[in-house]
């Protein structure tokens, strides 16, 4: 039987955000990664790494109603 490696991860420690409550770190990387999509299309390596440390930050509740509120204009934050 072959071993299987496994590698988990999620966003790295930012000091912007010191404190275990991970909310404002979320925010940032969304946004960071829609901002990078914008600049440099959400294929481009370095947006794709924003979008996996968002993902694994932010629960998907949040993420789906963010879209669904970028999707109708909407969305609080910046465009």
């Amino acid at each position: 039987m072959s071993e299987v490696t496994i590698q988990v991860r999620t966003a790295p420690r930012d000091r912007r955000f010191p404190t275990q409550n991970q909310t404002n770190h979320c925010w940032a990387r969304y946004i960071e990664f829609h901002a990078c999509a914008k600049a440099k299309g959400e294929d481009d390596p370095e947006c794709e790494k924003f979008k996996r440390w968002y993902m694994s930050l932010c629960p998907a509740e949040w993420v789906e109603k963010w879209d669904t509120l970028k999707e109708e204009g909407r969305f609080p934050g910046p465009e």
